[in-house]
């Protein structure tokens, strides 16, 4: 049996994460559920395939991950199965798979299979849990999907290379108020060839010069640079939370979105 992952906007205040669990396991009693977050932003597909993106390679290949957000099905947003990596994705797809992946997917398939009722305002448990349940029994996309040439493709904003310089994005702030990046550390790596760096945020006061291991090497209040377990640039304050002080993005006033520079020197010019 292998694992589902789920990830909606749906909340907990609500029985909907229940409800769908709740019909897995009606089909498959050991089936094996995994959330990855159902705090989502209502309908926010792009925070979504950030999660996703970060998550689903920790995972066995083989595991499906069923995604809850924006899940309406349409001719914009069809209902759809994504291979990619070994591992299965279902969601209405009105680009959330290529944000996710870096490439078109192995495969890419268009559901066929009815809904489980007449009611057509909860996709993800009246269609797409029977879904999920044939590809967790073993079954193959092909018996209730047919091939699709592509998925759709959604415009994000992509990190620039710009001679000595990066420029990068905040694609997301974490519950410590912490900066996530779109800067990975093979691009850090590959245009500074070693060389010192400053990382600029809001005002020259604001600035980075060093890259840490983690958040317990800098005092508390100090701002920190790492490269965090996705690999990916993230800025903090050394035990900043919002509740504790405040974290980066209170203290630096920076948001999804906003720009992070990364500029190179050559060691004769500093």
């Amino acid at each position: 049996m292998a694992i589902l992952t789920f990830i909606s906007d749906f909340g907990t205040a609500d029985p909907y994460v229940a409800m769908v669990k709740g019909a897995v396991y009606s089909q498959l009693p050991e089936a094996k559920i995994v959330d990855i977050s159902h705090e989502v932003s209502p309908f926010n597909v792009t925070e979504a395939a950030f999660h996703l993106r970060q998550s689903y390679s920790v995972f066995p290949r083989g595991t499906v991950h069923l995604i809850g957000v924006n899940a309406d099905h349409s001719a914009d947003t069809p209902h759809r199965i994504a291979v990619y990596d070994g591992h299965y994705f279902i969601a209405a797809d009105g680009g959330i798979f290529s944000l996710i992946f870096d490439k078109q997917p192995d495969a890419v398939y268009d559901i066929n299979v009815p809904y489980d009722s007449d009611i057509l305002t909860f996709p993800v448990l009246h269609r797409l849990v029977k879904v999920a349940c044939h590809l967790l029994r073993g079954g193959t996309p092909e018996v209730i999907a047919r091939q699709a040439e592509s998925v759709t493709e959604a415009t994000r904003l992509r990190p620039i290379i710009d001679g000595d310089s990066i420029r990068g994005h905040v694609v997301y702030v974490d519950r410590f108020d912490n900066l996530v990046t779109d800067i990975s550390s093979s691009m850090f790596r590959e245009v500074g060839k070693s060389r010192d760096f400053t990382i600029h945020l809001r005002t020259e006061r604001h600035k980075i010069e060093k890259i840490s291991s983690h958040y317990n090497e800098v005092p508390n209040g100090e701002k920190v640079g790492l490269f965090n377990s996705a690999g990916v640039l993230e800025i903090g304050i050394g035990g900043g939370a919002p509740e504790s002080g405040g974290g980066a993005a209170q203290l630096f006033g920076l948001k999804k979105g906003d720009l992070i520079l990364v500029v190179f020197h050559d060691r004769s010019n500093r």
